[in-house]
């Protein structure tokens, strides 16, 4: 008899430790506030992008202190056009053709607006975007990024701590400038001058080999701690899933 309530007294705790351990697991789970990154592919040469960009804006305005992050990535295959748009990179152009693998969705446009690496839209297309943040939002986080920063010369001193599974993903970071206007002489949006915001001029790419570690990029020549910003976020690299995203406190 002694022993058989030993015995029950034993899985009657050990119940509890694995119950506990659960609970706190699920805390840990509910901790994680949803987020939404919101990367937006756009060119000056487009004549359907301006709308885009100045929704781009007011979202950035609205979600300043929250958890929507806004990056604009001014594509090159427009430059052809009649205008080269002075913030272009073939590189964003291939990382909108990435995204196209991801998601089966081809041929690329501009402008076209990706959430979380999972669900693309019209960027133009108001009522439909406001809808993709709110789902979004209201997802917790796969995982916690943190950042912090500091400026060294003409370059960024990056430390960078991430808590969760970050199994085949990347670290990117994105320098952005919050925005700017351009005087658009030719191609579809002649005689135009255009407002932009939240552009990226450097974006770097980190293999993660741990969840702590350190790395620098190169900064633009205008580039000040009022008119830029730096974003993080941690991508599946083999869905394009973004699993967290997070600024970095700059220094």
């Amino acid at each position: 008899m002694k022993q058989n309530k030993k015995i029950r007294i034993f899985i009657a705790l050990l119940f509890l430790a694995v119950m506990n351990t659960f609970g706190q697991n699920n805390a840990n789970k509910k901790d994680l506030k949803g987020f939404a990154l919101l990367e937006l592919y756009t060119s000056e040469g487009c004549s359907s992008c301006p709308p885009a960009d100045e929704l781009m804006g007011k979202i950035q305005s609205e979600y300043k202190n929250g958890s929507v992050y806004v990056l604009a990535y001014h594509v090159d295959y427009w430059d052809k056009q009649g205008w080269k748009d002075i913030f272009s990179k073939p590189e964003f152009t291939q990382r909108q053709y990435d995204y196209a693998t991801f998601l089966g969705k081809e041929p690329i446009y501009t402008p076209q607006l990706i959430i979380n690496g999972k669900i693309d839209y019209i960027a133009s297309q108001e009522t439909s975007v406001r809808n993709g943040i709110k789902n979004a939002l209201a997802k917790p986080a796969a995982l916690d990024l943190s950042l912090d920063a500091k400026q060294v010369g003409n370059k960024l001193s990056l430390n960078y701590n991430i808590d969760g599974n970050f199994k085949n993903s990347r670290l990117l970071i994105a320098v952005v400038q919050k925005a700017a206007k351009s005087n658009v002489k030719r191609g579809e949006n002649a005689h135009r001058i255009l407002s932009h915001y939240q552009i990226v001029h450097n974006l770097l790419t980190i293999d993660l080999k741990s969840a702590k570690g350190s790395n620098t990029i190169s900064l633009p020549k205008n580039f000040n701690l009022q008119d830029f910003e730096v974003i993080g976020f941690v991508q599946n690299q083999n869905n394009g899933v973004i699993l967290g995203a997070e600024k970095a406190i700059l220094q």
